[in-house]
């Protein structure tokens, strides 16, 4: 099915979860792109500052203070933009955090908490604005994670509630393609992202938790989100290690459950002790306004993966090109072999010029 979406220039786009990592960091690209924003969040300060920020350079936004956990919430933020601007071309559920502990030692309290935010938040999002671009056409984009296909020990309420948001978005595309509907609905896989993930999740774990490498930038997700808004794809991993976490999930999950046991939880602990239990941002805002929060190792600013399909045309002519490249070099290196093997190579005549 193909769907008109608008350029993102032209667009009305909503982002929750937009004053911290993938969220922020999206937020700011769609507002050098020209587009218009109705930014969603918990903490009202970074809200304002965000919406300063960015109204100062020009940009059309608004901001609304919301639990993406709580529907009534979530229709204000669409009821916002549809006063403002008249509606909203793009929907991004983005909102979402972790725990980091073994499933039996987090409280029930916690997992509905996490759910609550993760799943839920995702699914009010998507039913609020399906109720909007049905009339009109759009895109609703969901974050779900390489944990969609994958599950992870010591993360295992985040991986359940990201299983459960593809299974979601996967069921309501096909409800809204059987019917005709002008709706793109797409869900982000990302890999491993440098944000403030580890430091908004809850701990349960005798050590400071971290993200096991491969770790990409921010950005490579928020280009991966804002090409959904304008081109409708299905699925889009973000990074080349969440296309391969998935596939060998698929393909070898015994193989893949046994890297997990021997990798799986010594990748996500520090040798540092755990910060104070109550810092975290399960249950409100913690500290907001920034995209990373700084990796110590290294961070892939790019994938190459996933520019190649995001951007396949260019990618086809990149590597055409490369192709034709290799093959000039390798044709002068076997002629300037073919030179030098000739017997004639070293003899030259009086006036200096090869025979």
């Amino acid at each position: 099915m193909k769907y008109r979406l608008k350029k993102l220039s032209e667009q009305v786009v909503v982002i929750t979860g937009a004053t911290s990592g993938i969220g922020l960091t999206t937020a700011r690209h769609a507002a050098q792109r020209g587009a218009k924003l109705v930014l969603a969040a918990r903490n009202e300060d970074a809200l304002k500052q965000l919406n300063f920020e960015l109204s100062k350079k020009g940009n059309d936004v608004i901001h609304v203070v919301a639990d993406v956990g709580i529907e009534e919430d979530v229709r204000r933020i669409a009821q916002a933009a549809i006063d403002r601007f008249g509606g909203f071309d793009t929907w991004v559920n983005n909102a979402g955090v972790s725990i980091f502990g073994r499933t039996e030692d987090v409280s029930l309290e916690d997992q509905r908490k996490l759910f609550q935010t993760n799943f839920w938040g995702t699914v009010h999002g998507s039913l609020v604005a399906v109720e909007h671009l049905k009339k009109n056409g759009g895109a609703i984009i969901n974050l779900g994670s390489e944990v969609s296909d994958r599950a992870v020990p010591l993360q295992g309420m985040y991986s359940a509630s990201k299983h459960a948001v593809k299974g979601f978005t996967d069921s309501l595309r096909l409800e809204l393609e059987e019917e005709g509907a002008p709706v793109a609905v797409s869900l982000i896989k990302p890999a491993a992202i440098d944000t403030m993930f580890v430091e908004h999740a809850k701990n349960y774990m005798e050590v400071e938790p971290k993200l096991p490498p491969p770790i990409y930038a921010p950005e490579v997700a928020a280009n991966a989100i804002l090409y959904a808004a304008e081109n409708f794809k299905r699925d889009i991993f973000v990074g080349g290690a969440a296309r391969f976490v998935a596939a060998s999930a698929y393909h070898a999950p015994r193989v893949m459950d046994s890297l997990m046991k021997r990798f799986g939880f010594s990748q996500q602990k520090t040798n540092r002790p755990p910060r104070d239990k109550n810092q975290h941002s399960l249950y409100s805002p913690g500290t907001d306004l920034q995209e990373r929060q700084g990796y110590e190792g290294h961070v892939f600013e790019s994938s190459l993966y996933t520019q190649a399909v995001t951007h396949p045309k260019a990618m086809m002519t990149l590597l055409a090109a490369g192709l034709a490249f290799a093959a000039w070099w390798n044709l002068r290196e076997r002629d300037n072999d073919i030179r030098l093997r000739s017997p004639y190579a070293s003899r030259r005549n009086v006036s200096g010029f090869s025979l």
